[in-house]
């Protein structure tokens, strides 16, 4: 149930207590004078203290170790008991963060109700920490695409270790879910996973909300990197850091400790750290934005995560996903999704990437049919809408060019978007587009599209020497 370390000069006293706590399930440590106590805190902190306030022999009084311990470690609850207590030492020991204080002789009755109910607040105060950082969020990685096998390989091969990782790609490609995949299968899975996002923190606060404070009105304050103690601390969108705090940053990971703001002591912590960023860090330290010395820091293992469209192929998998999310979380309709909806999501841009289509298929299940299937005509268009008729309507640029070369530039264009629909797999876009092997790979080599790897996946471009040729 919790372990609780009973303080106190008395050994009566503290056996006594020790064997109530034990009768009720927990389990106990014991300490006569504040050396024991500190001792025992150091070798490992307990979730619950009761605390004398006067200990013989000792170095500290119990205020003095109530001190010590609220700024090591606020969230332990302490309760504090006395022979000698009147209001003014109660009142000093709630001020300085005491959960409650009780005289001796004590009801045993009244001292069980006061230590569940510390354990409970300790708790709800834990679980109240951990969904404000969002460690309900899931780290499923879907996908089967060359690029999102080889970025799941990389993931995995850094999962085991303590190296900072640098994620990089675009916005909504998924980092922090990258981020949490790797959280979810290291040795630190247990501890805490806390998200800093860097853009939306006002930077005149940021260095509070790492950080902490201190201050005599309000005690402790524990900032973000304390919460993440023993765990992962995600910097999302790191070029957005204010340059002031990547100094202190760049010290905490060369220290592995800081100071809370208006504090004088120093806090220890073991973290892990993991980056990400859709901006070119080279450029911003060039333009003076980022350090140079912080990017070397945590650009230890760089991983790239692929945007929606180096993973087209991906696409029907992840949208299923997101209708069966939806169903569950929301109670929209579990919905399939028809063959031409398929074909449409895959040929579709994906600026916004997965987050974008998170948002789609959302948008689909409250605002679409009454049907078991989604289909094509259900889905936002990239093209802008005719009138009610069933034509496609030709670009200004297109619509200039003589026949041959329009044809020519679709041609391209189409088979393009459909080898990428396909990760770069000719036999999947011949028999799909209708066409014999053999005669794709003329027509790709007339129209100059070429494939070749990118992030692990084969992708369809033009060739360098065509493109060239028609500027």
């Amino acid at each position: 149930m919790g372990d609780i370390l009973i303080t106190d000069d008395e050994r009566d006293i503290r056996e006594l207590i020790s064997d109530i706590l034990k009768d009720e399930g927990f389990t106990t440590r014991l300490a006569a004078n504040s050396d024991q106590c500190m001792s025992e805190i150091a070798k490992d902190a307990p979730a619950l203290m009761i605390l004398d306030i006067w200990l013989k022999d000792s170095q500290m009084d119990g205020i003095d170790i109530l001190k010590s311990v609220k700024r090591d470690h606020p969230d332990i609850p302490i309760v504090i008991i006395s022979g000698h207590g009147n209001i003014e030492i109660a009142v000093a020991a709630i001020k300085q963060g005491a959960y409650d204080f009780i005289e001796k002789p004590f009801n045993i009755d009244q001292l069980m109700v006061v230590i569940r109910r510390a354990m409970e607040t300790s708790r709800l105060r834990r679980e109240n920490l951990q969904l404000k950082r969002g460690d309900s969020a899931g780290a499923d990685m879907l996908g089967d695409s060359a690029a999102f096998r080889t970025l799941k390989s990389q993931l995995d091969k850094v999962t085991k270790s303590n190296g900072r990782v640098m994620l990089t790609g675009p916005a909504g490609a998924g980092k922090e879910i990258a981020a949490r995949y790797i959280h979810a299968n290291s040795n630190r899975a247990a501890a805490p996973f806390v998200t800093v996002s860097s853009a939306s923190i006002e930077p005149d606060r940021m260095e509070e909300v790492l950080f902490g404070r201190e201050s005599p009105e309000r005690g402790v304050e524990k900032g973000m990197l304390e919460e993440g103690n023993g765990g992962v601390v995600y910097f999302d969108e790191v070029a957005d850091m204010p340059l002031g705090t990547q100094s202190k940053i760049l010290r905490v990971l060369v220290d592995q400790q800081f100071q809370r703001v208006g504090g004088t002591g120093k806090v220890q912590v073991d973290l892990r750290v993991i980056s990400s960023t859709n901006k070119d860090l080279n450029a911003e330290i060039e333009a003076g934005n980022f350090r140079q010395e912080l990017y070397h820091r945590l650009n230890v293992v760089p991983i790239h995560v692929p945007s929606l469209e180096e993973r087209r192929e991906d696409i029907p998998m992840l949208a299923e996903h997101f209708i069966g999310v939806f169903n569950k979380v929301q109670g929209l309709p579990l919905r399939k999704l028809a063959d031409d909806a398929r074909a449409l999501l895959q040929t579709m841009l994906w600026p916004g990437n997965v987050r974008q289509l998170k948002n789609v298929v959302e948008r689909v299940l409250i605002l679409g049919e009454n049907t078991d299937e989604i289909t094509a005509k259900e889905l936002p268009s990239n093209e802008e809408p005719s009138s009610g008729e069933d034509r496609v309507l030709l670009s200004g640029g297109l619509a200039t060019l003589p026949l041959r070369e329009a044809r020519e530039l679709f041609e391209r264009e189409y088979l393009l978007t459909q080898i990428n629909r396909f990760g770069g797999n000719i036999s999947r876009t011949a028999s799909f587009v209708g066409m014999e092997r053999s005669a794709l790979h003329r027509k790709l080599k007339s129209l100059g599209v070429v494939t070749s790897n990118k992030a692990g996946a084969r992708v369809a471009h033009i060739e360098e020497a065509t493109q060239d040729a028609g500027d």
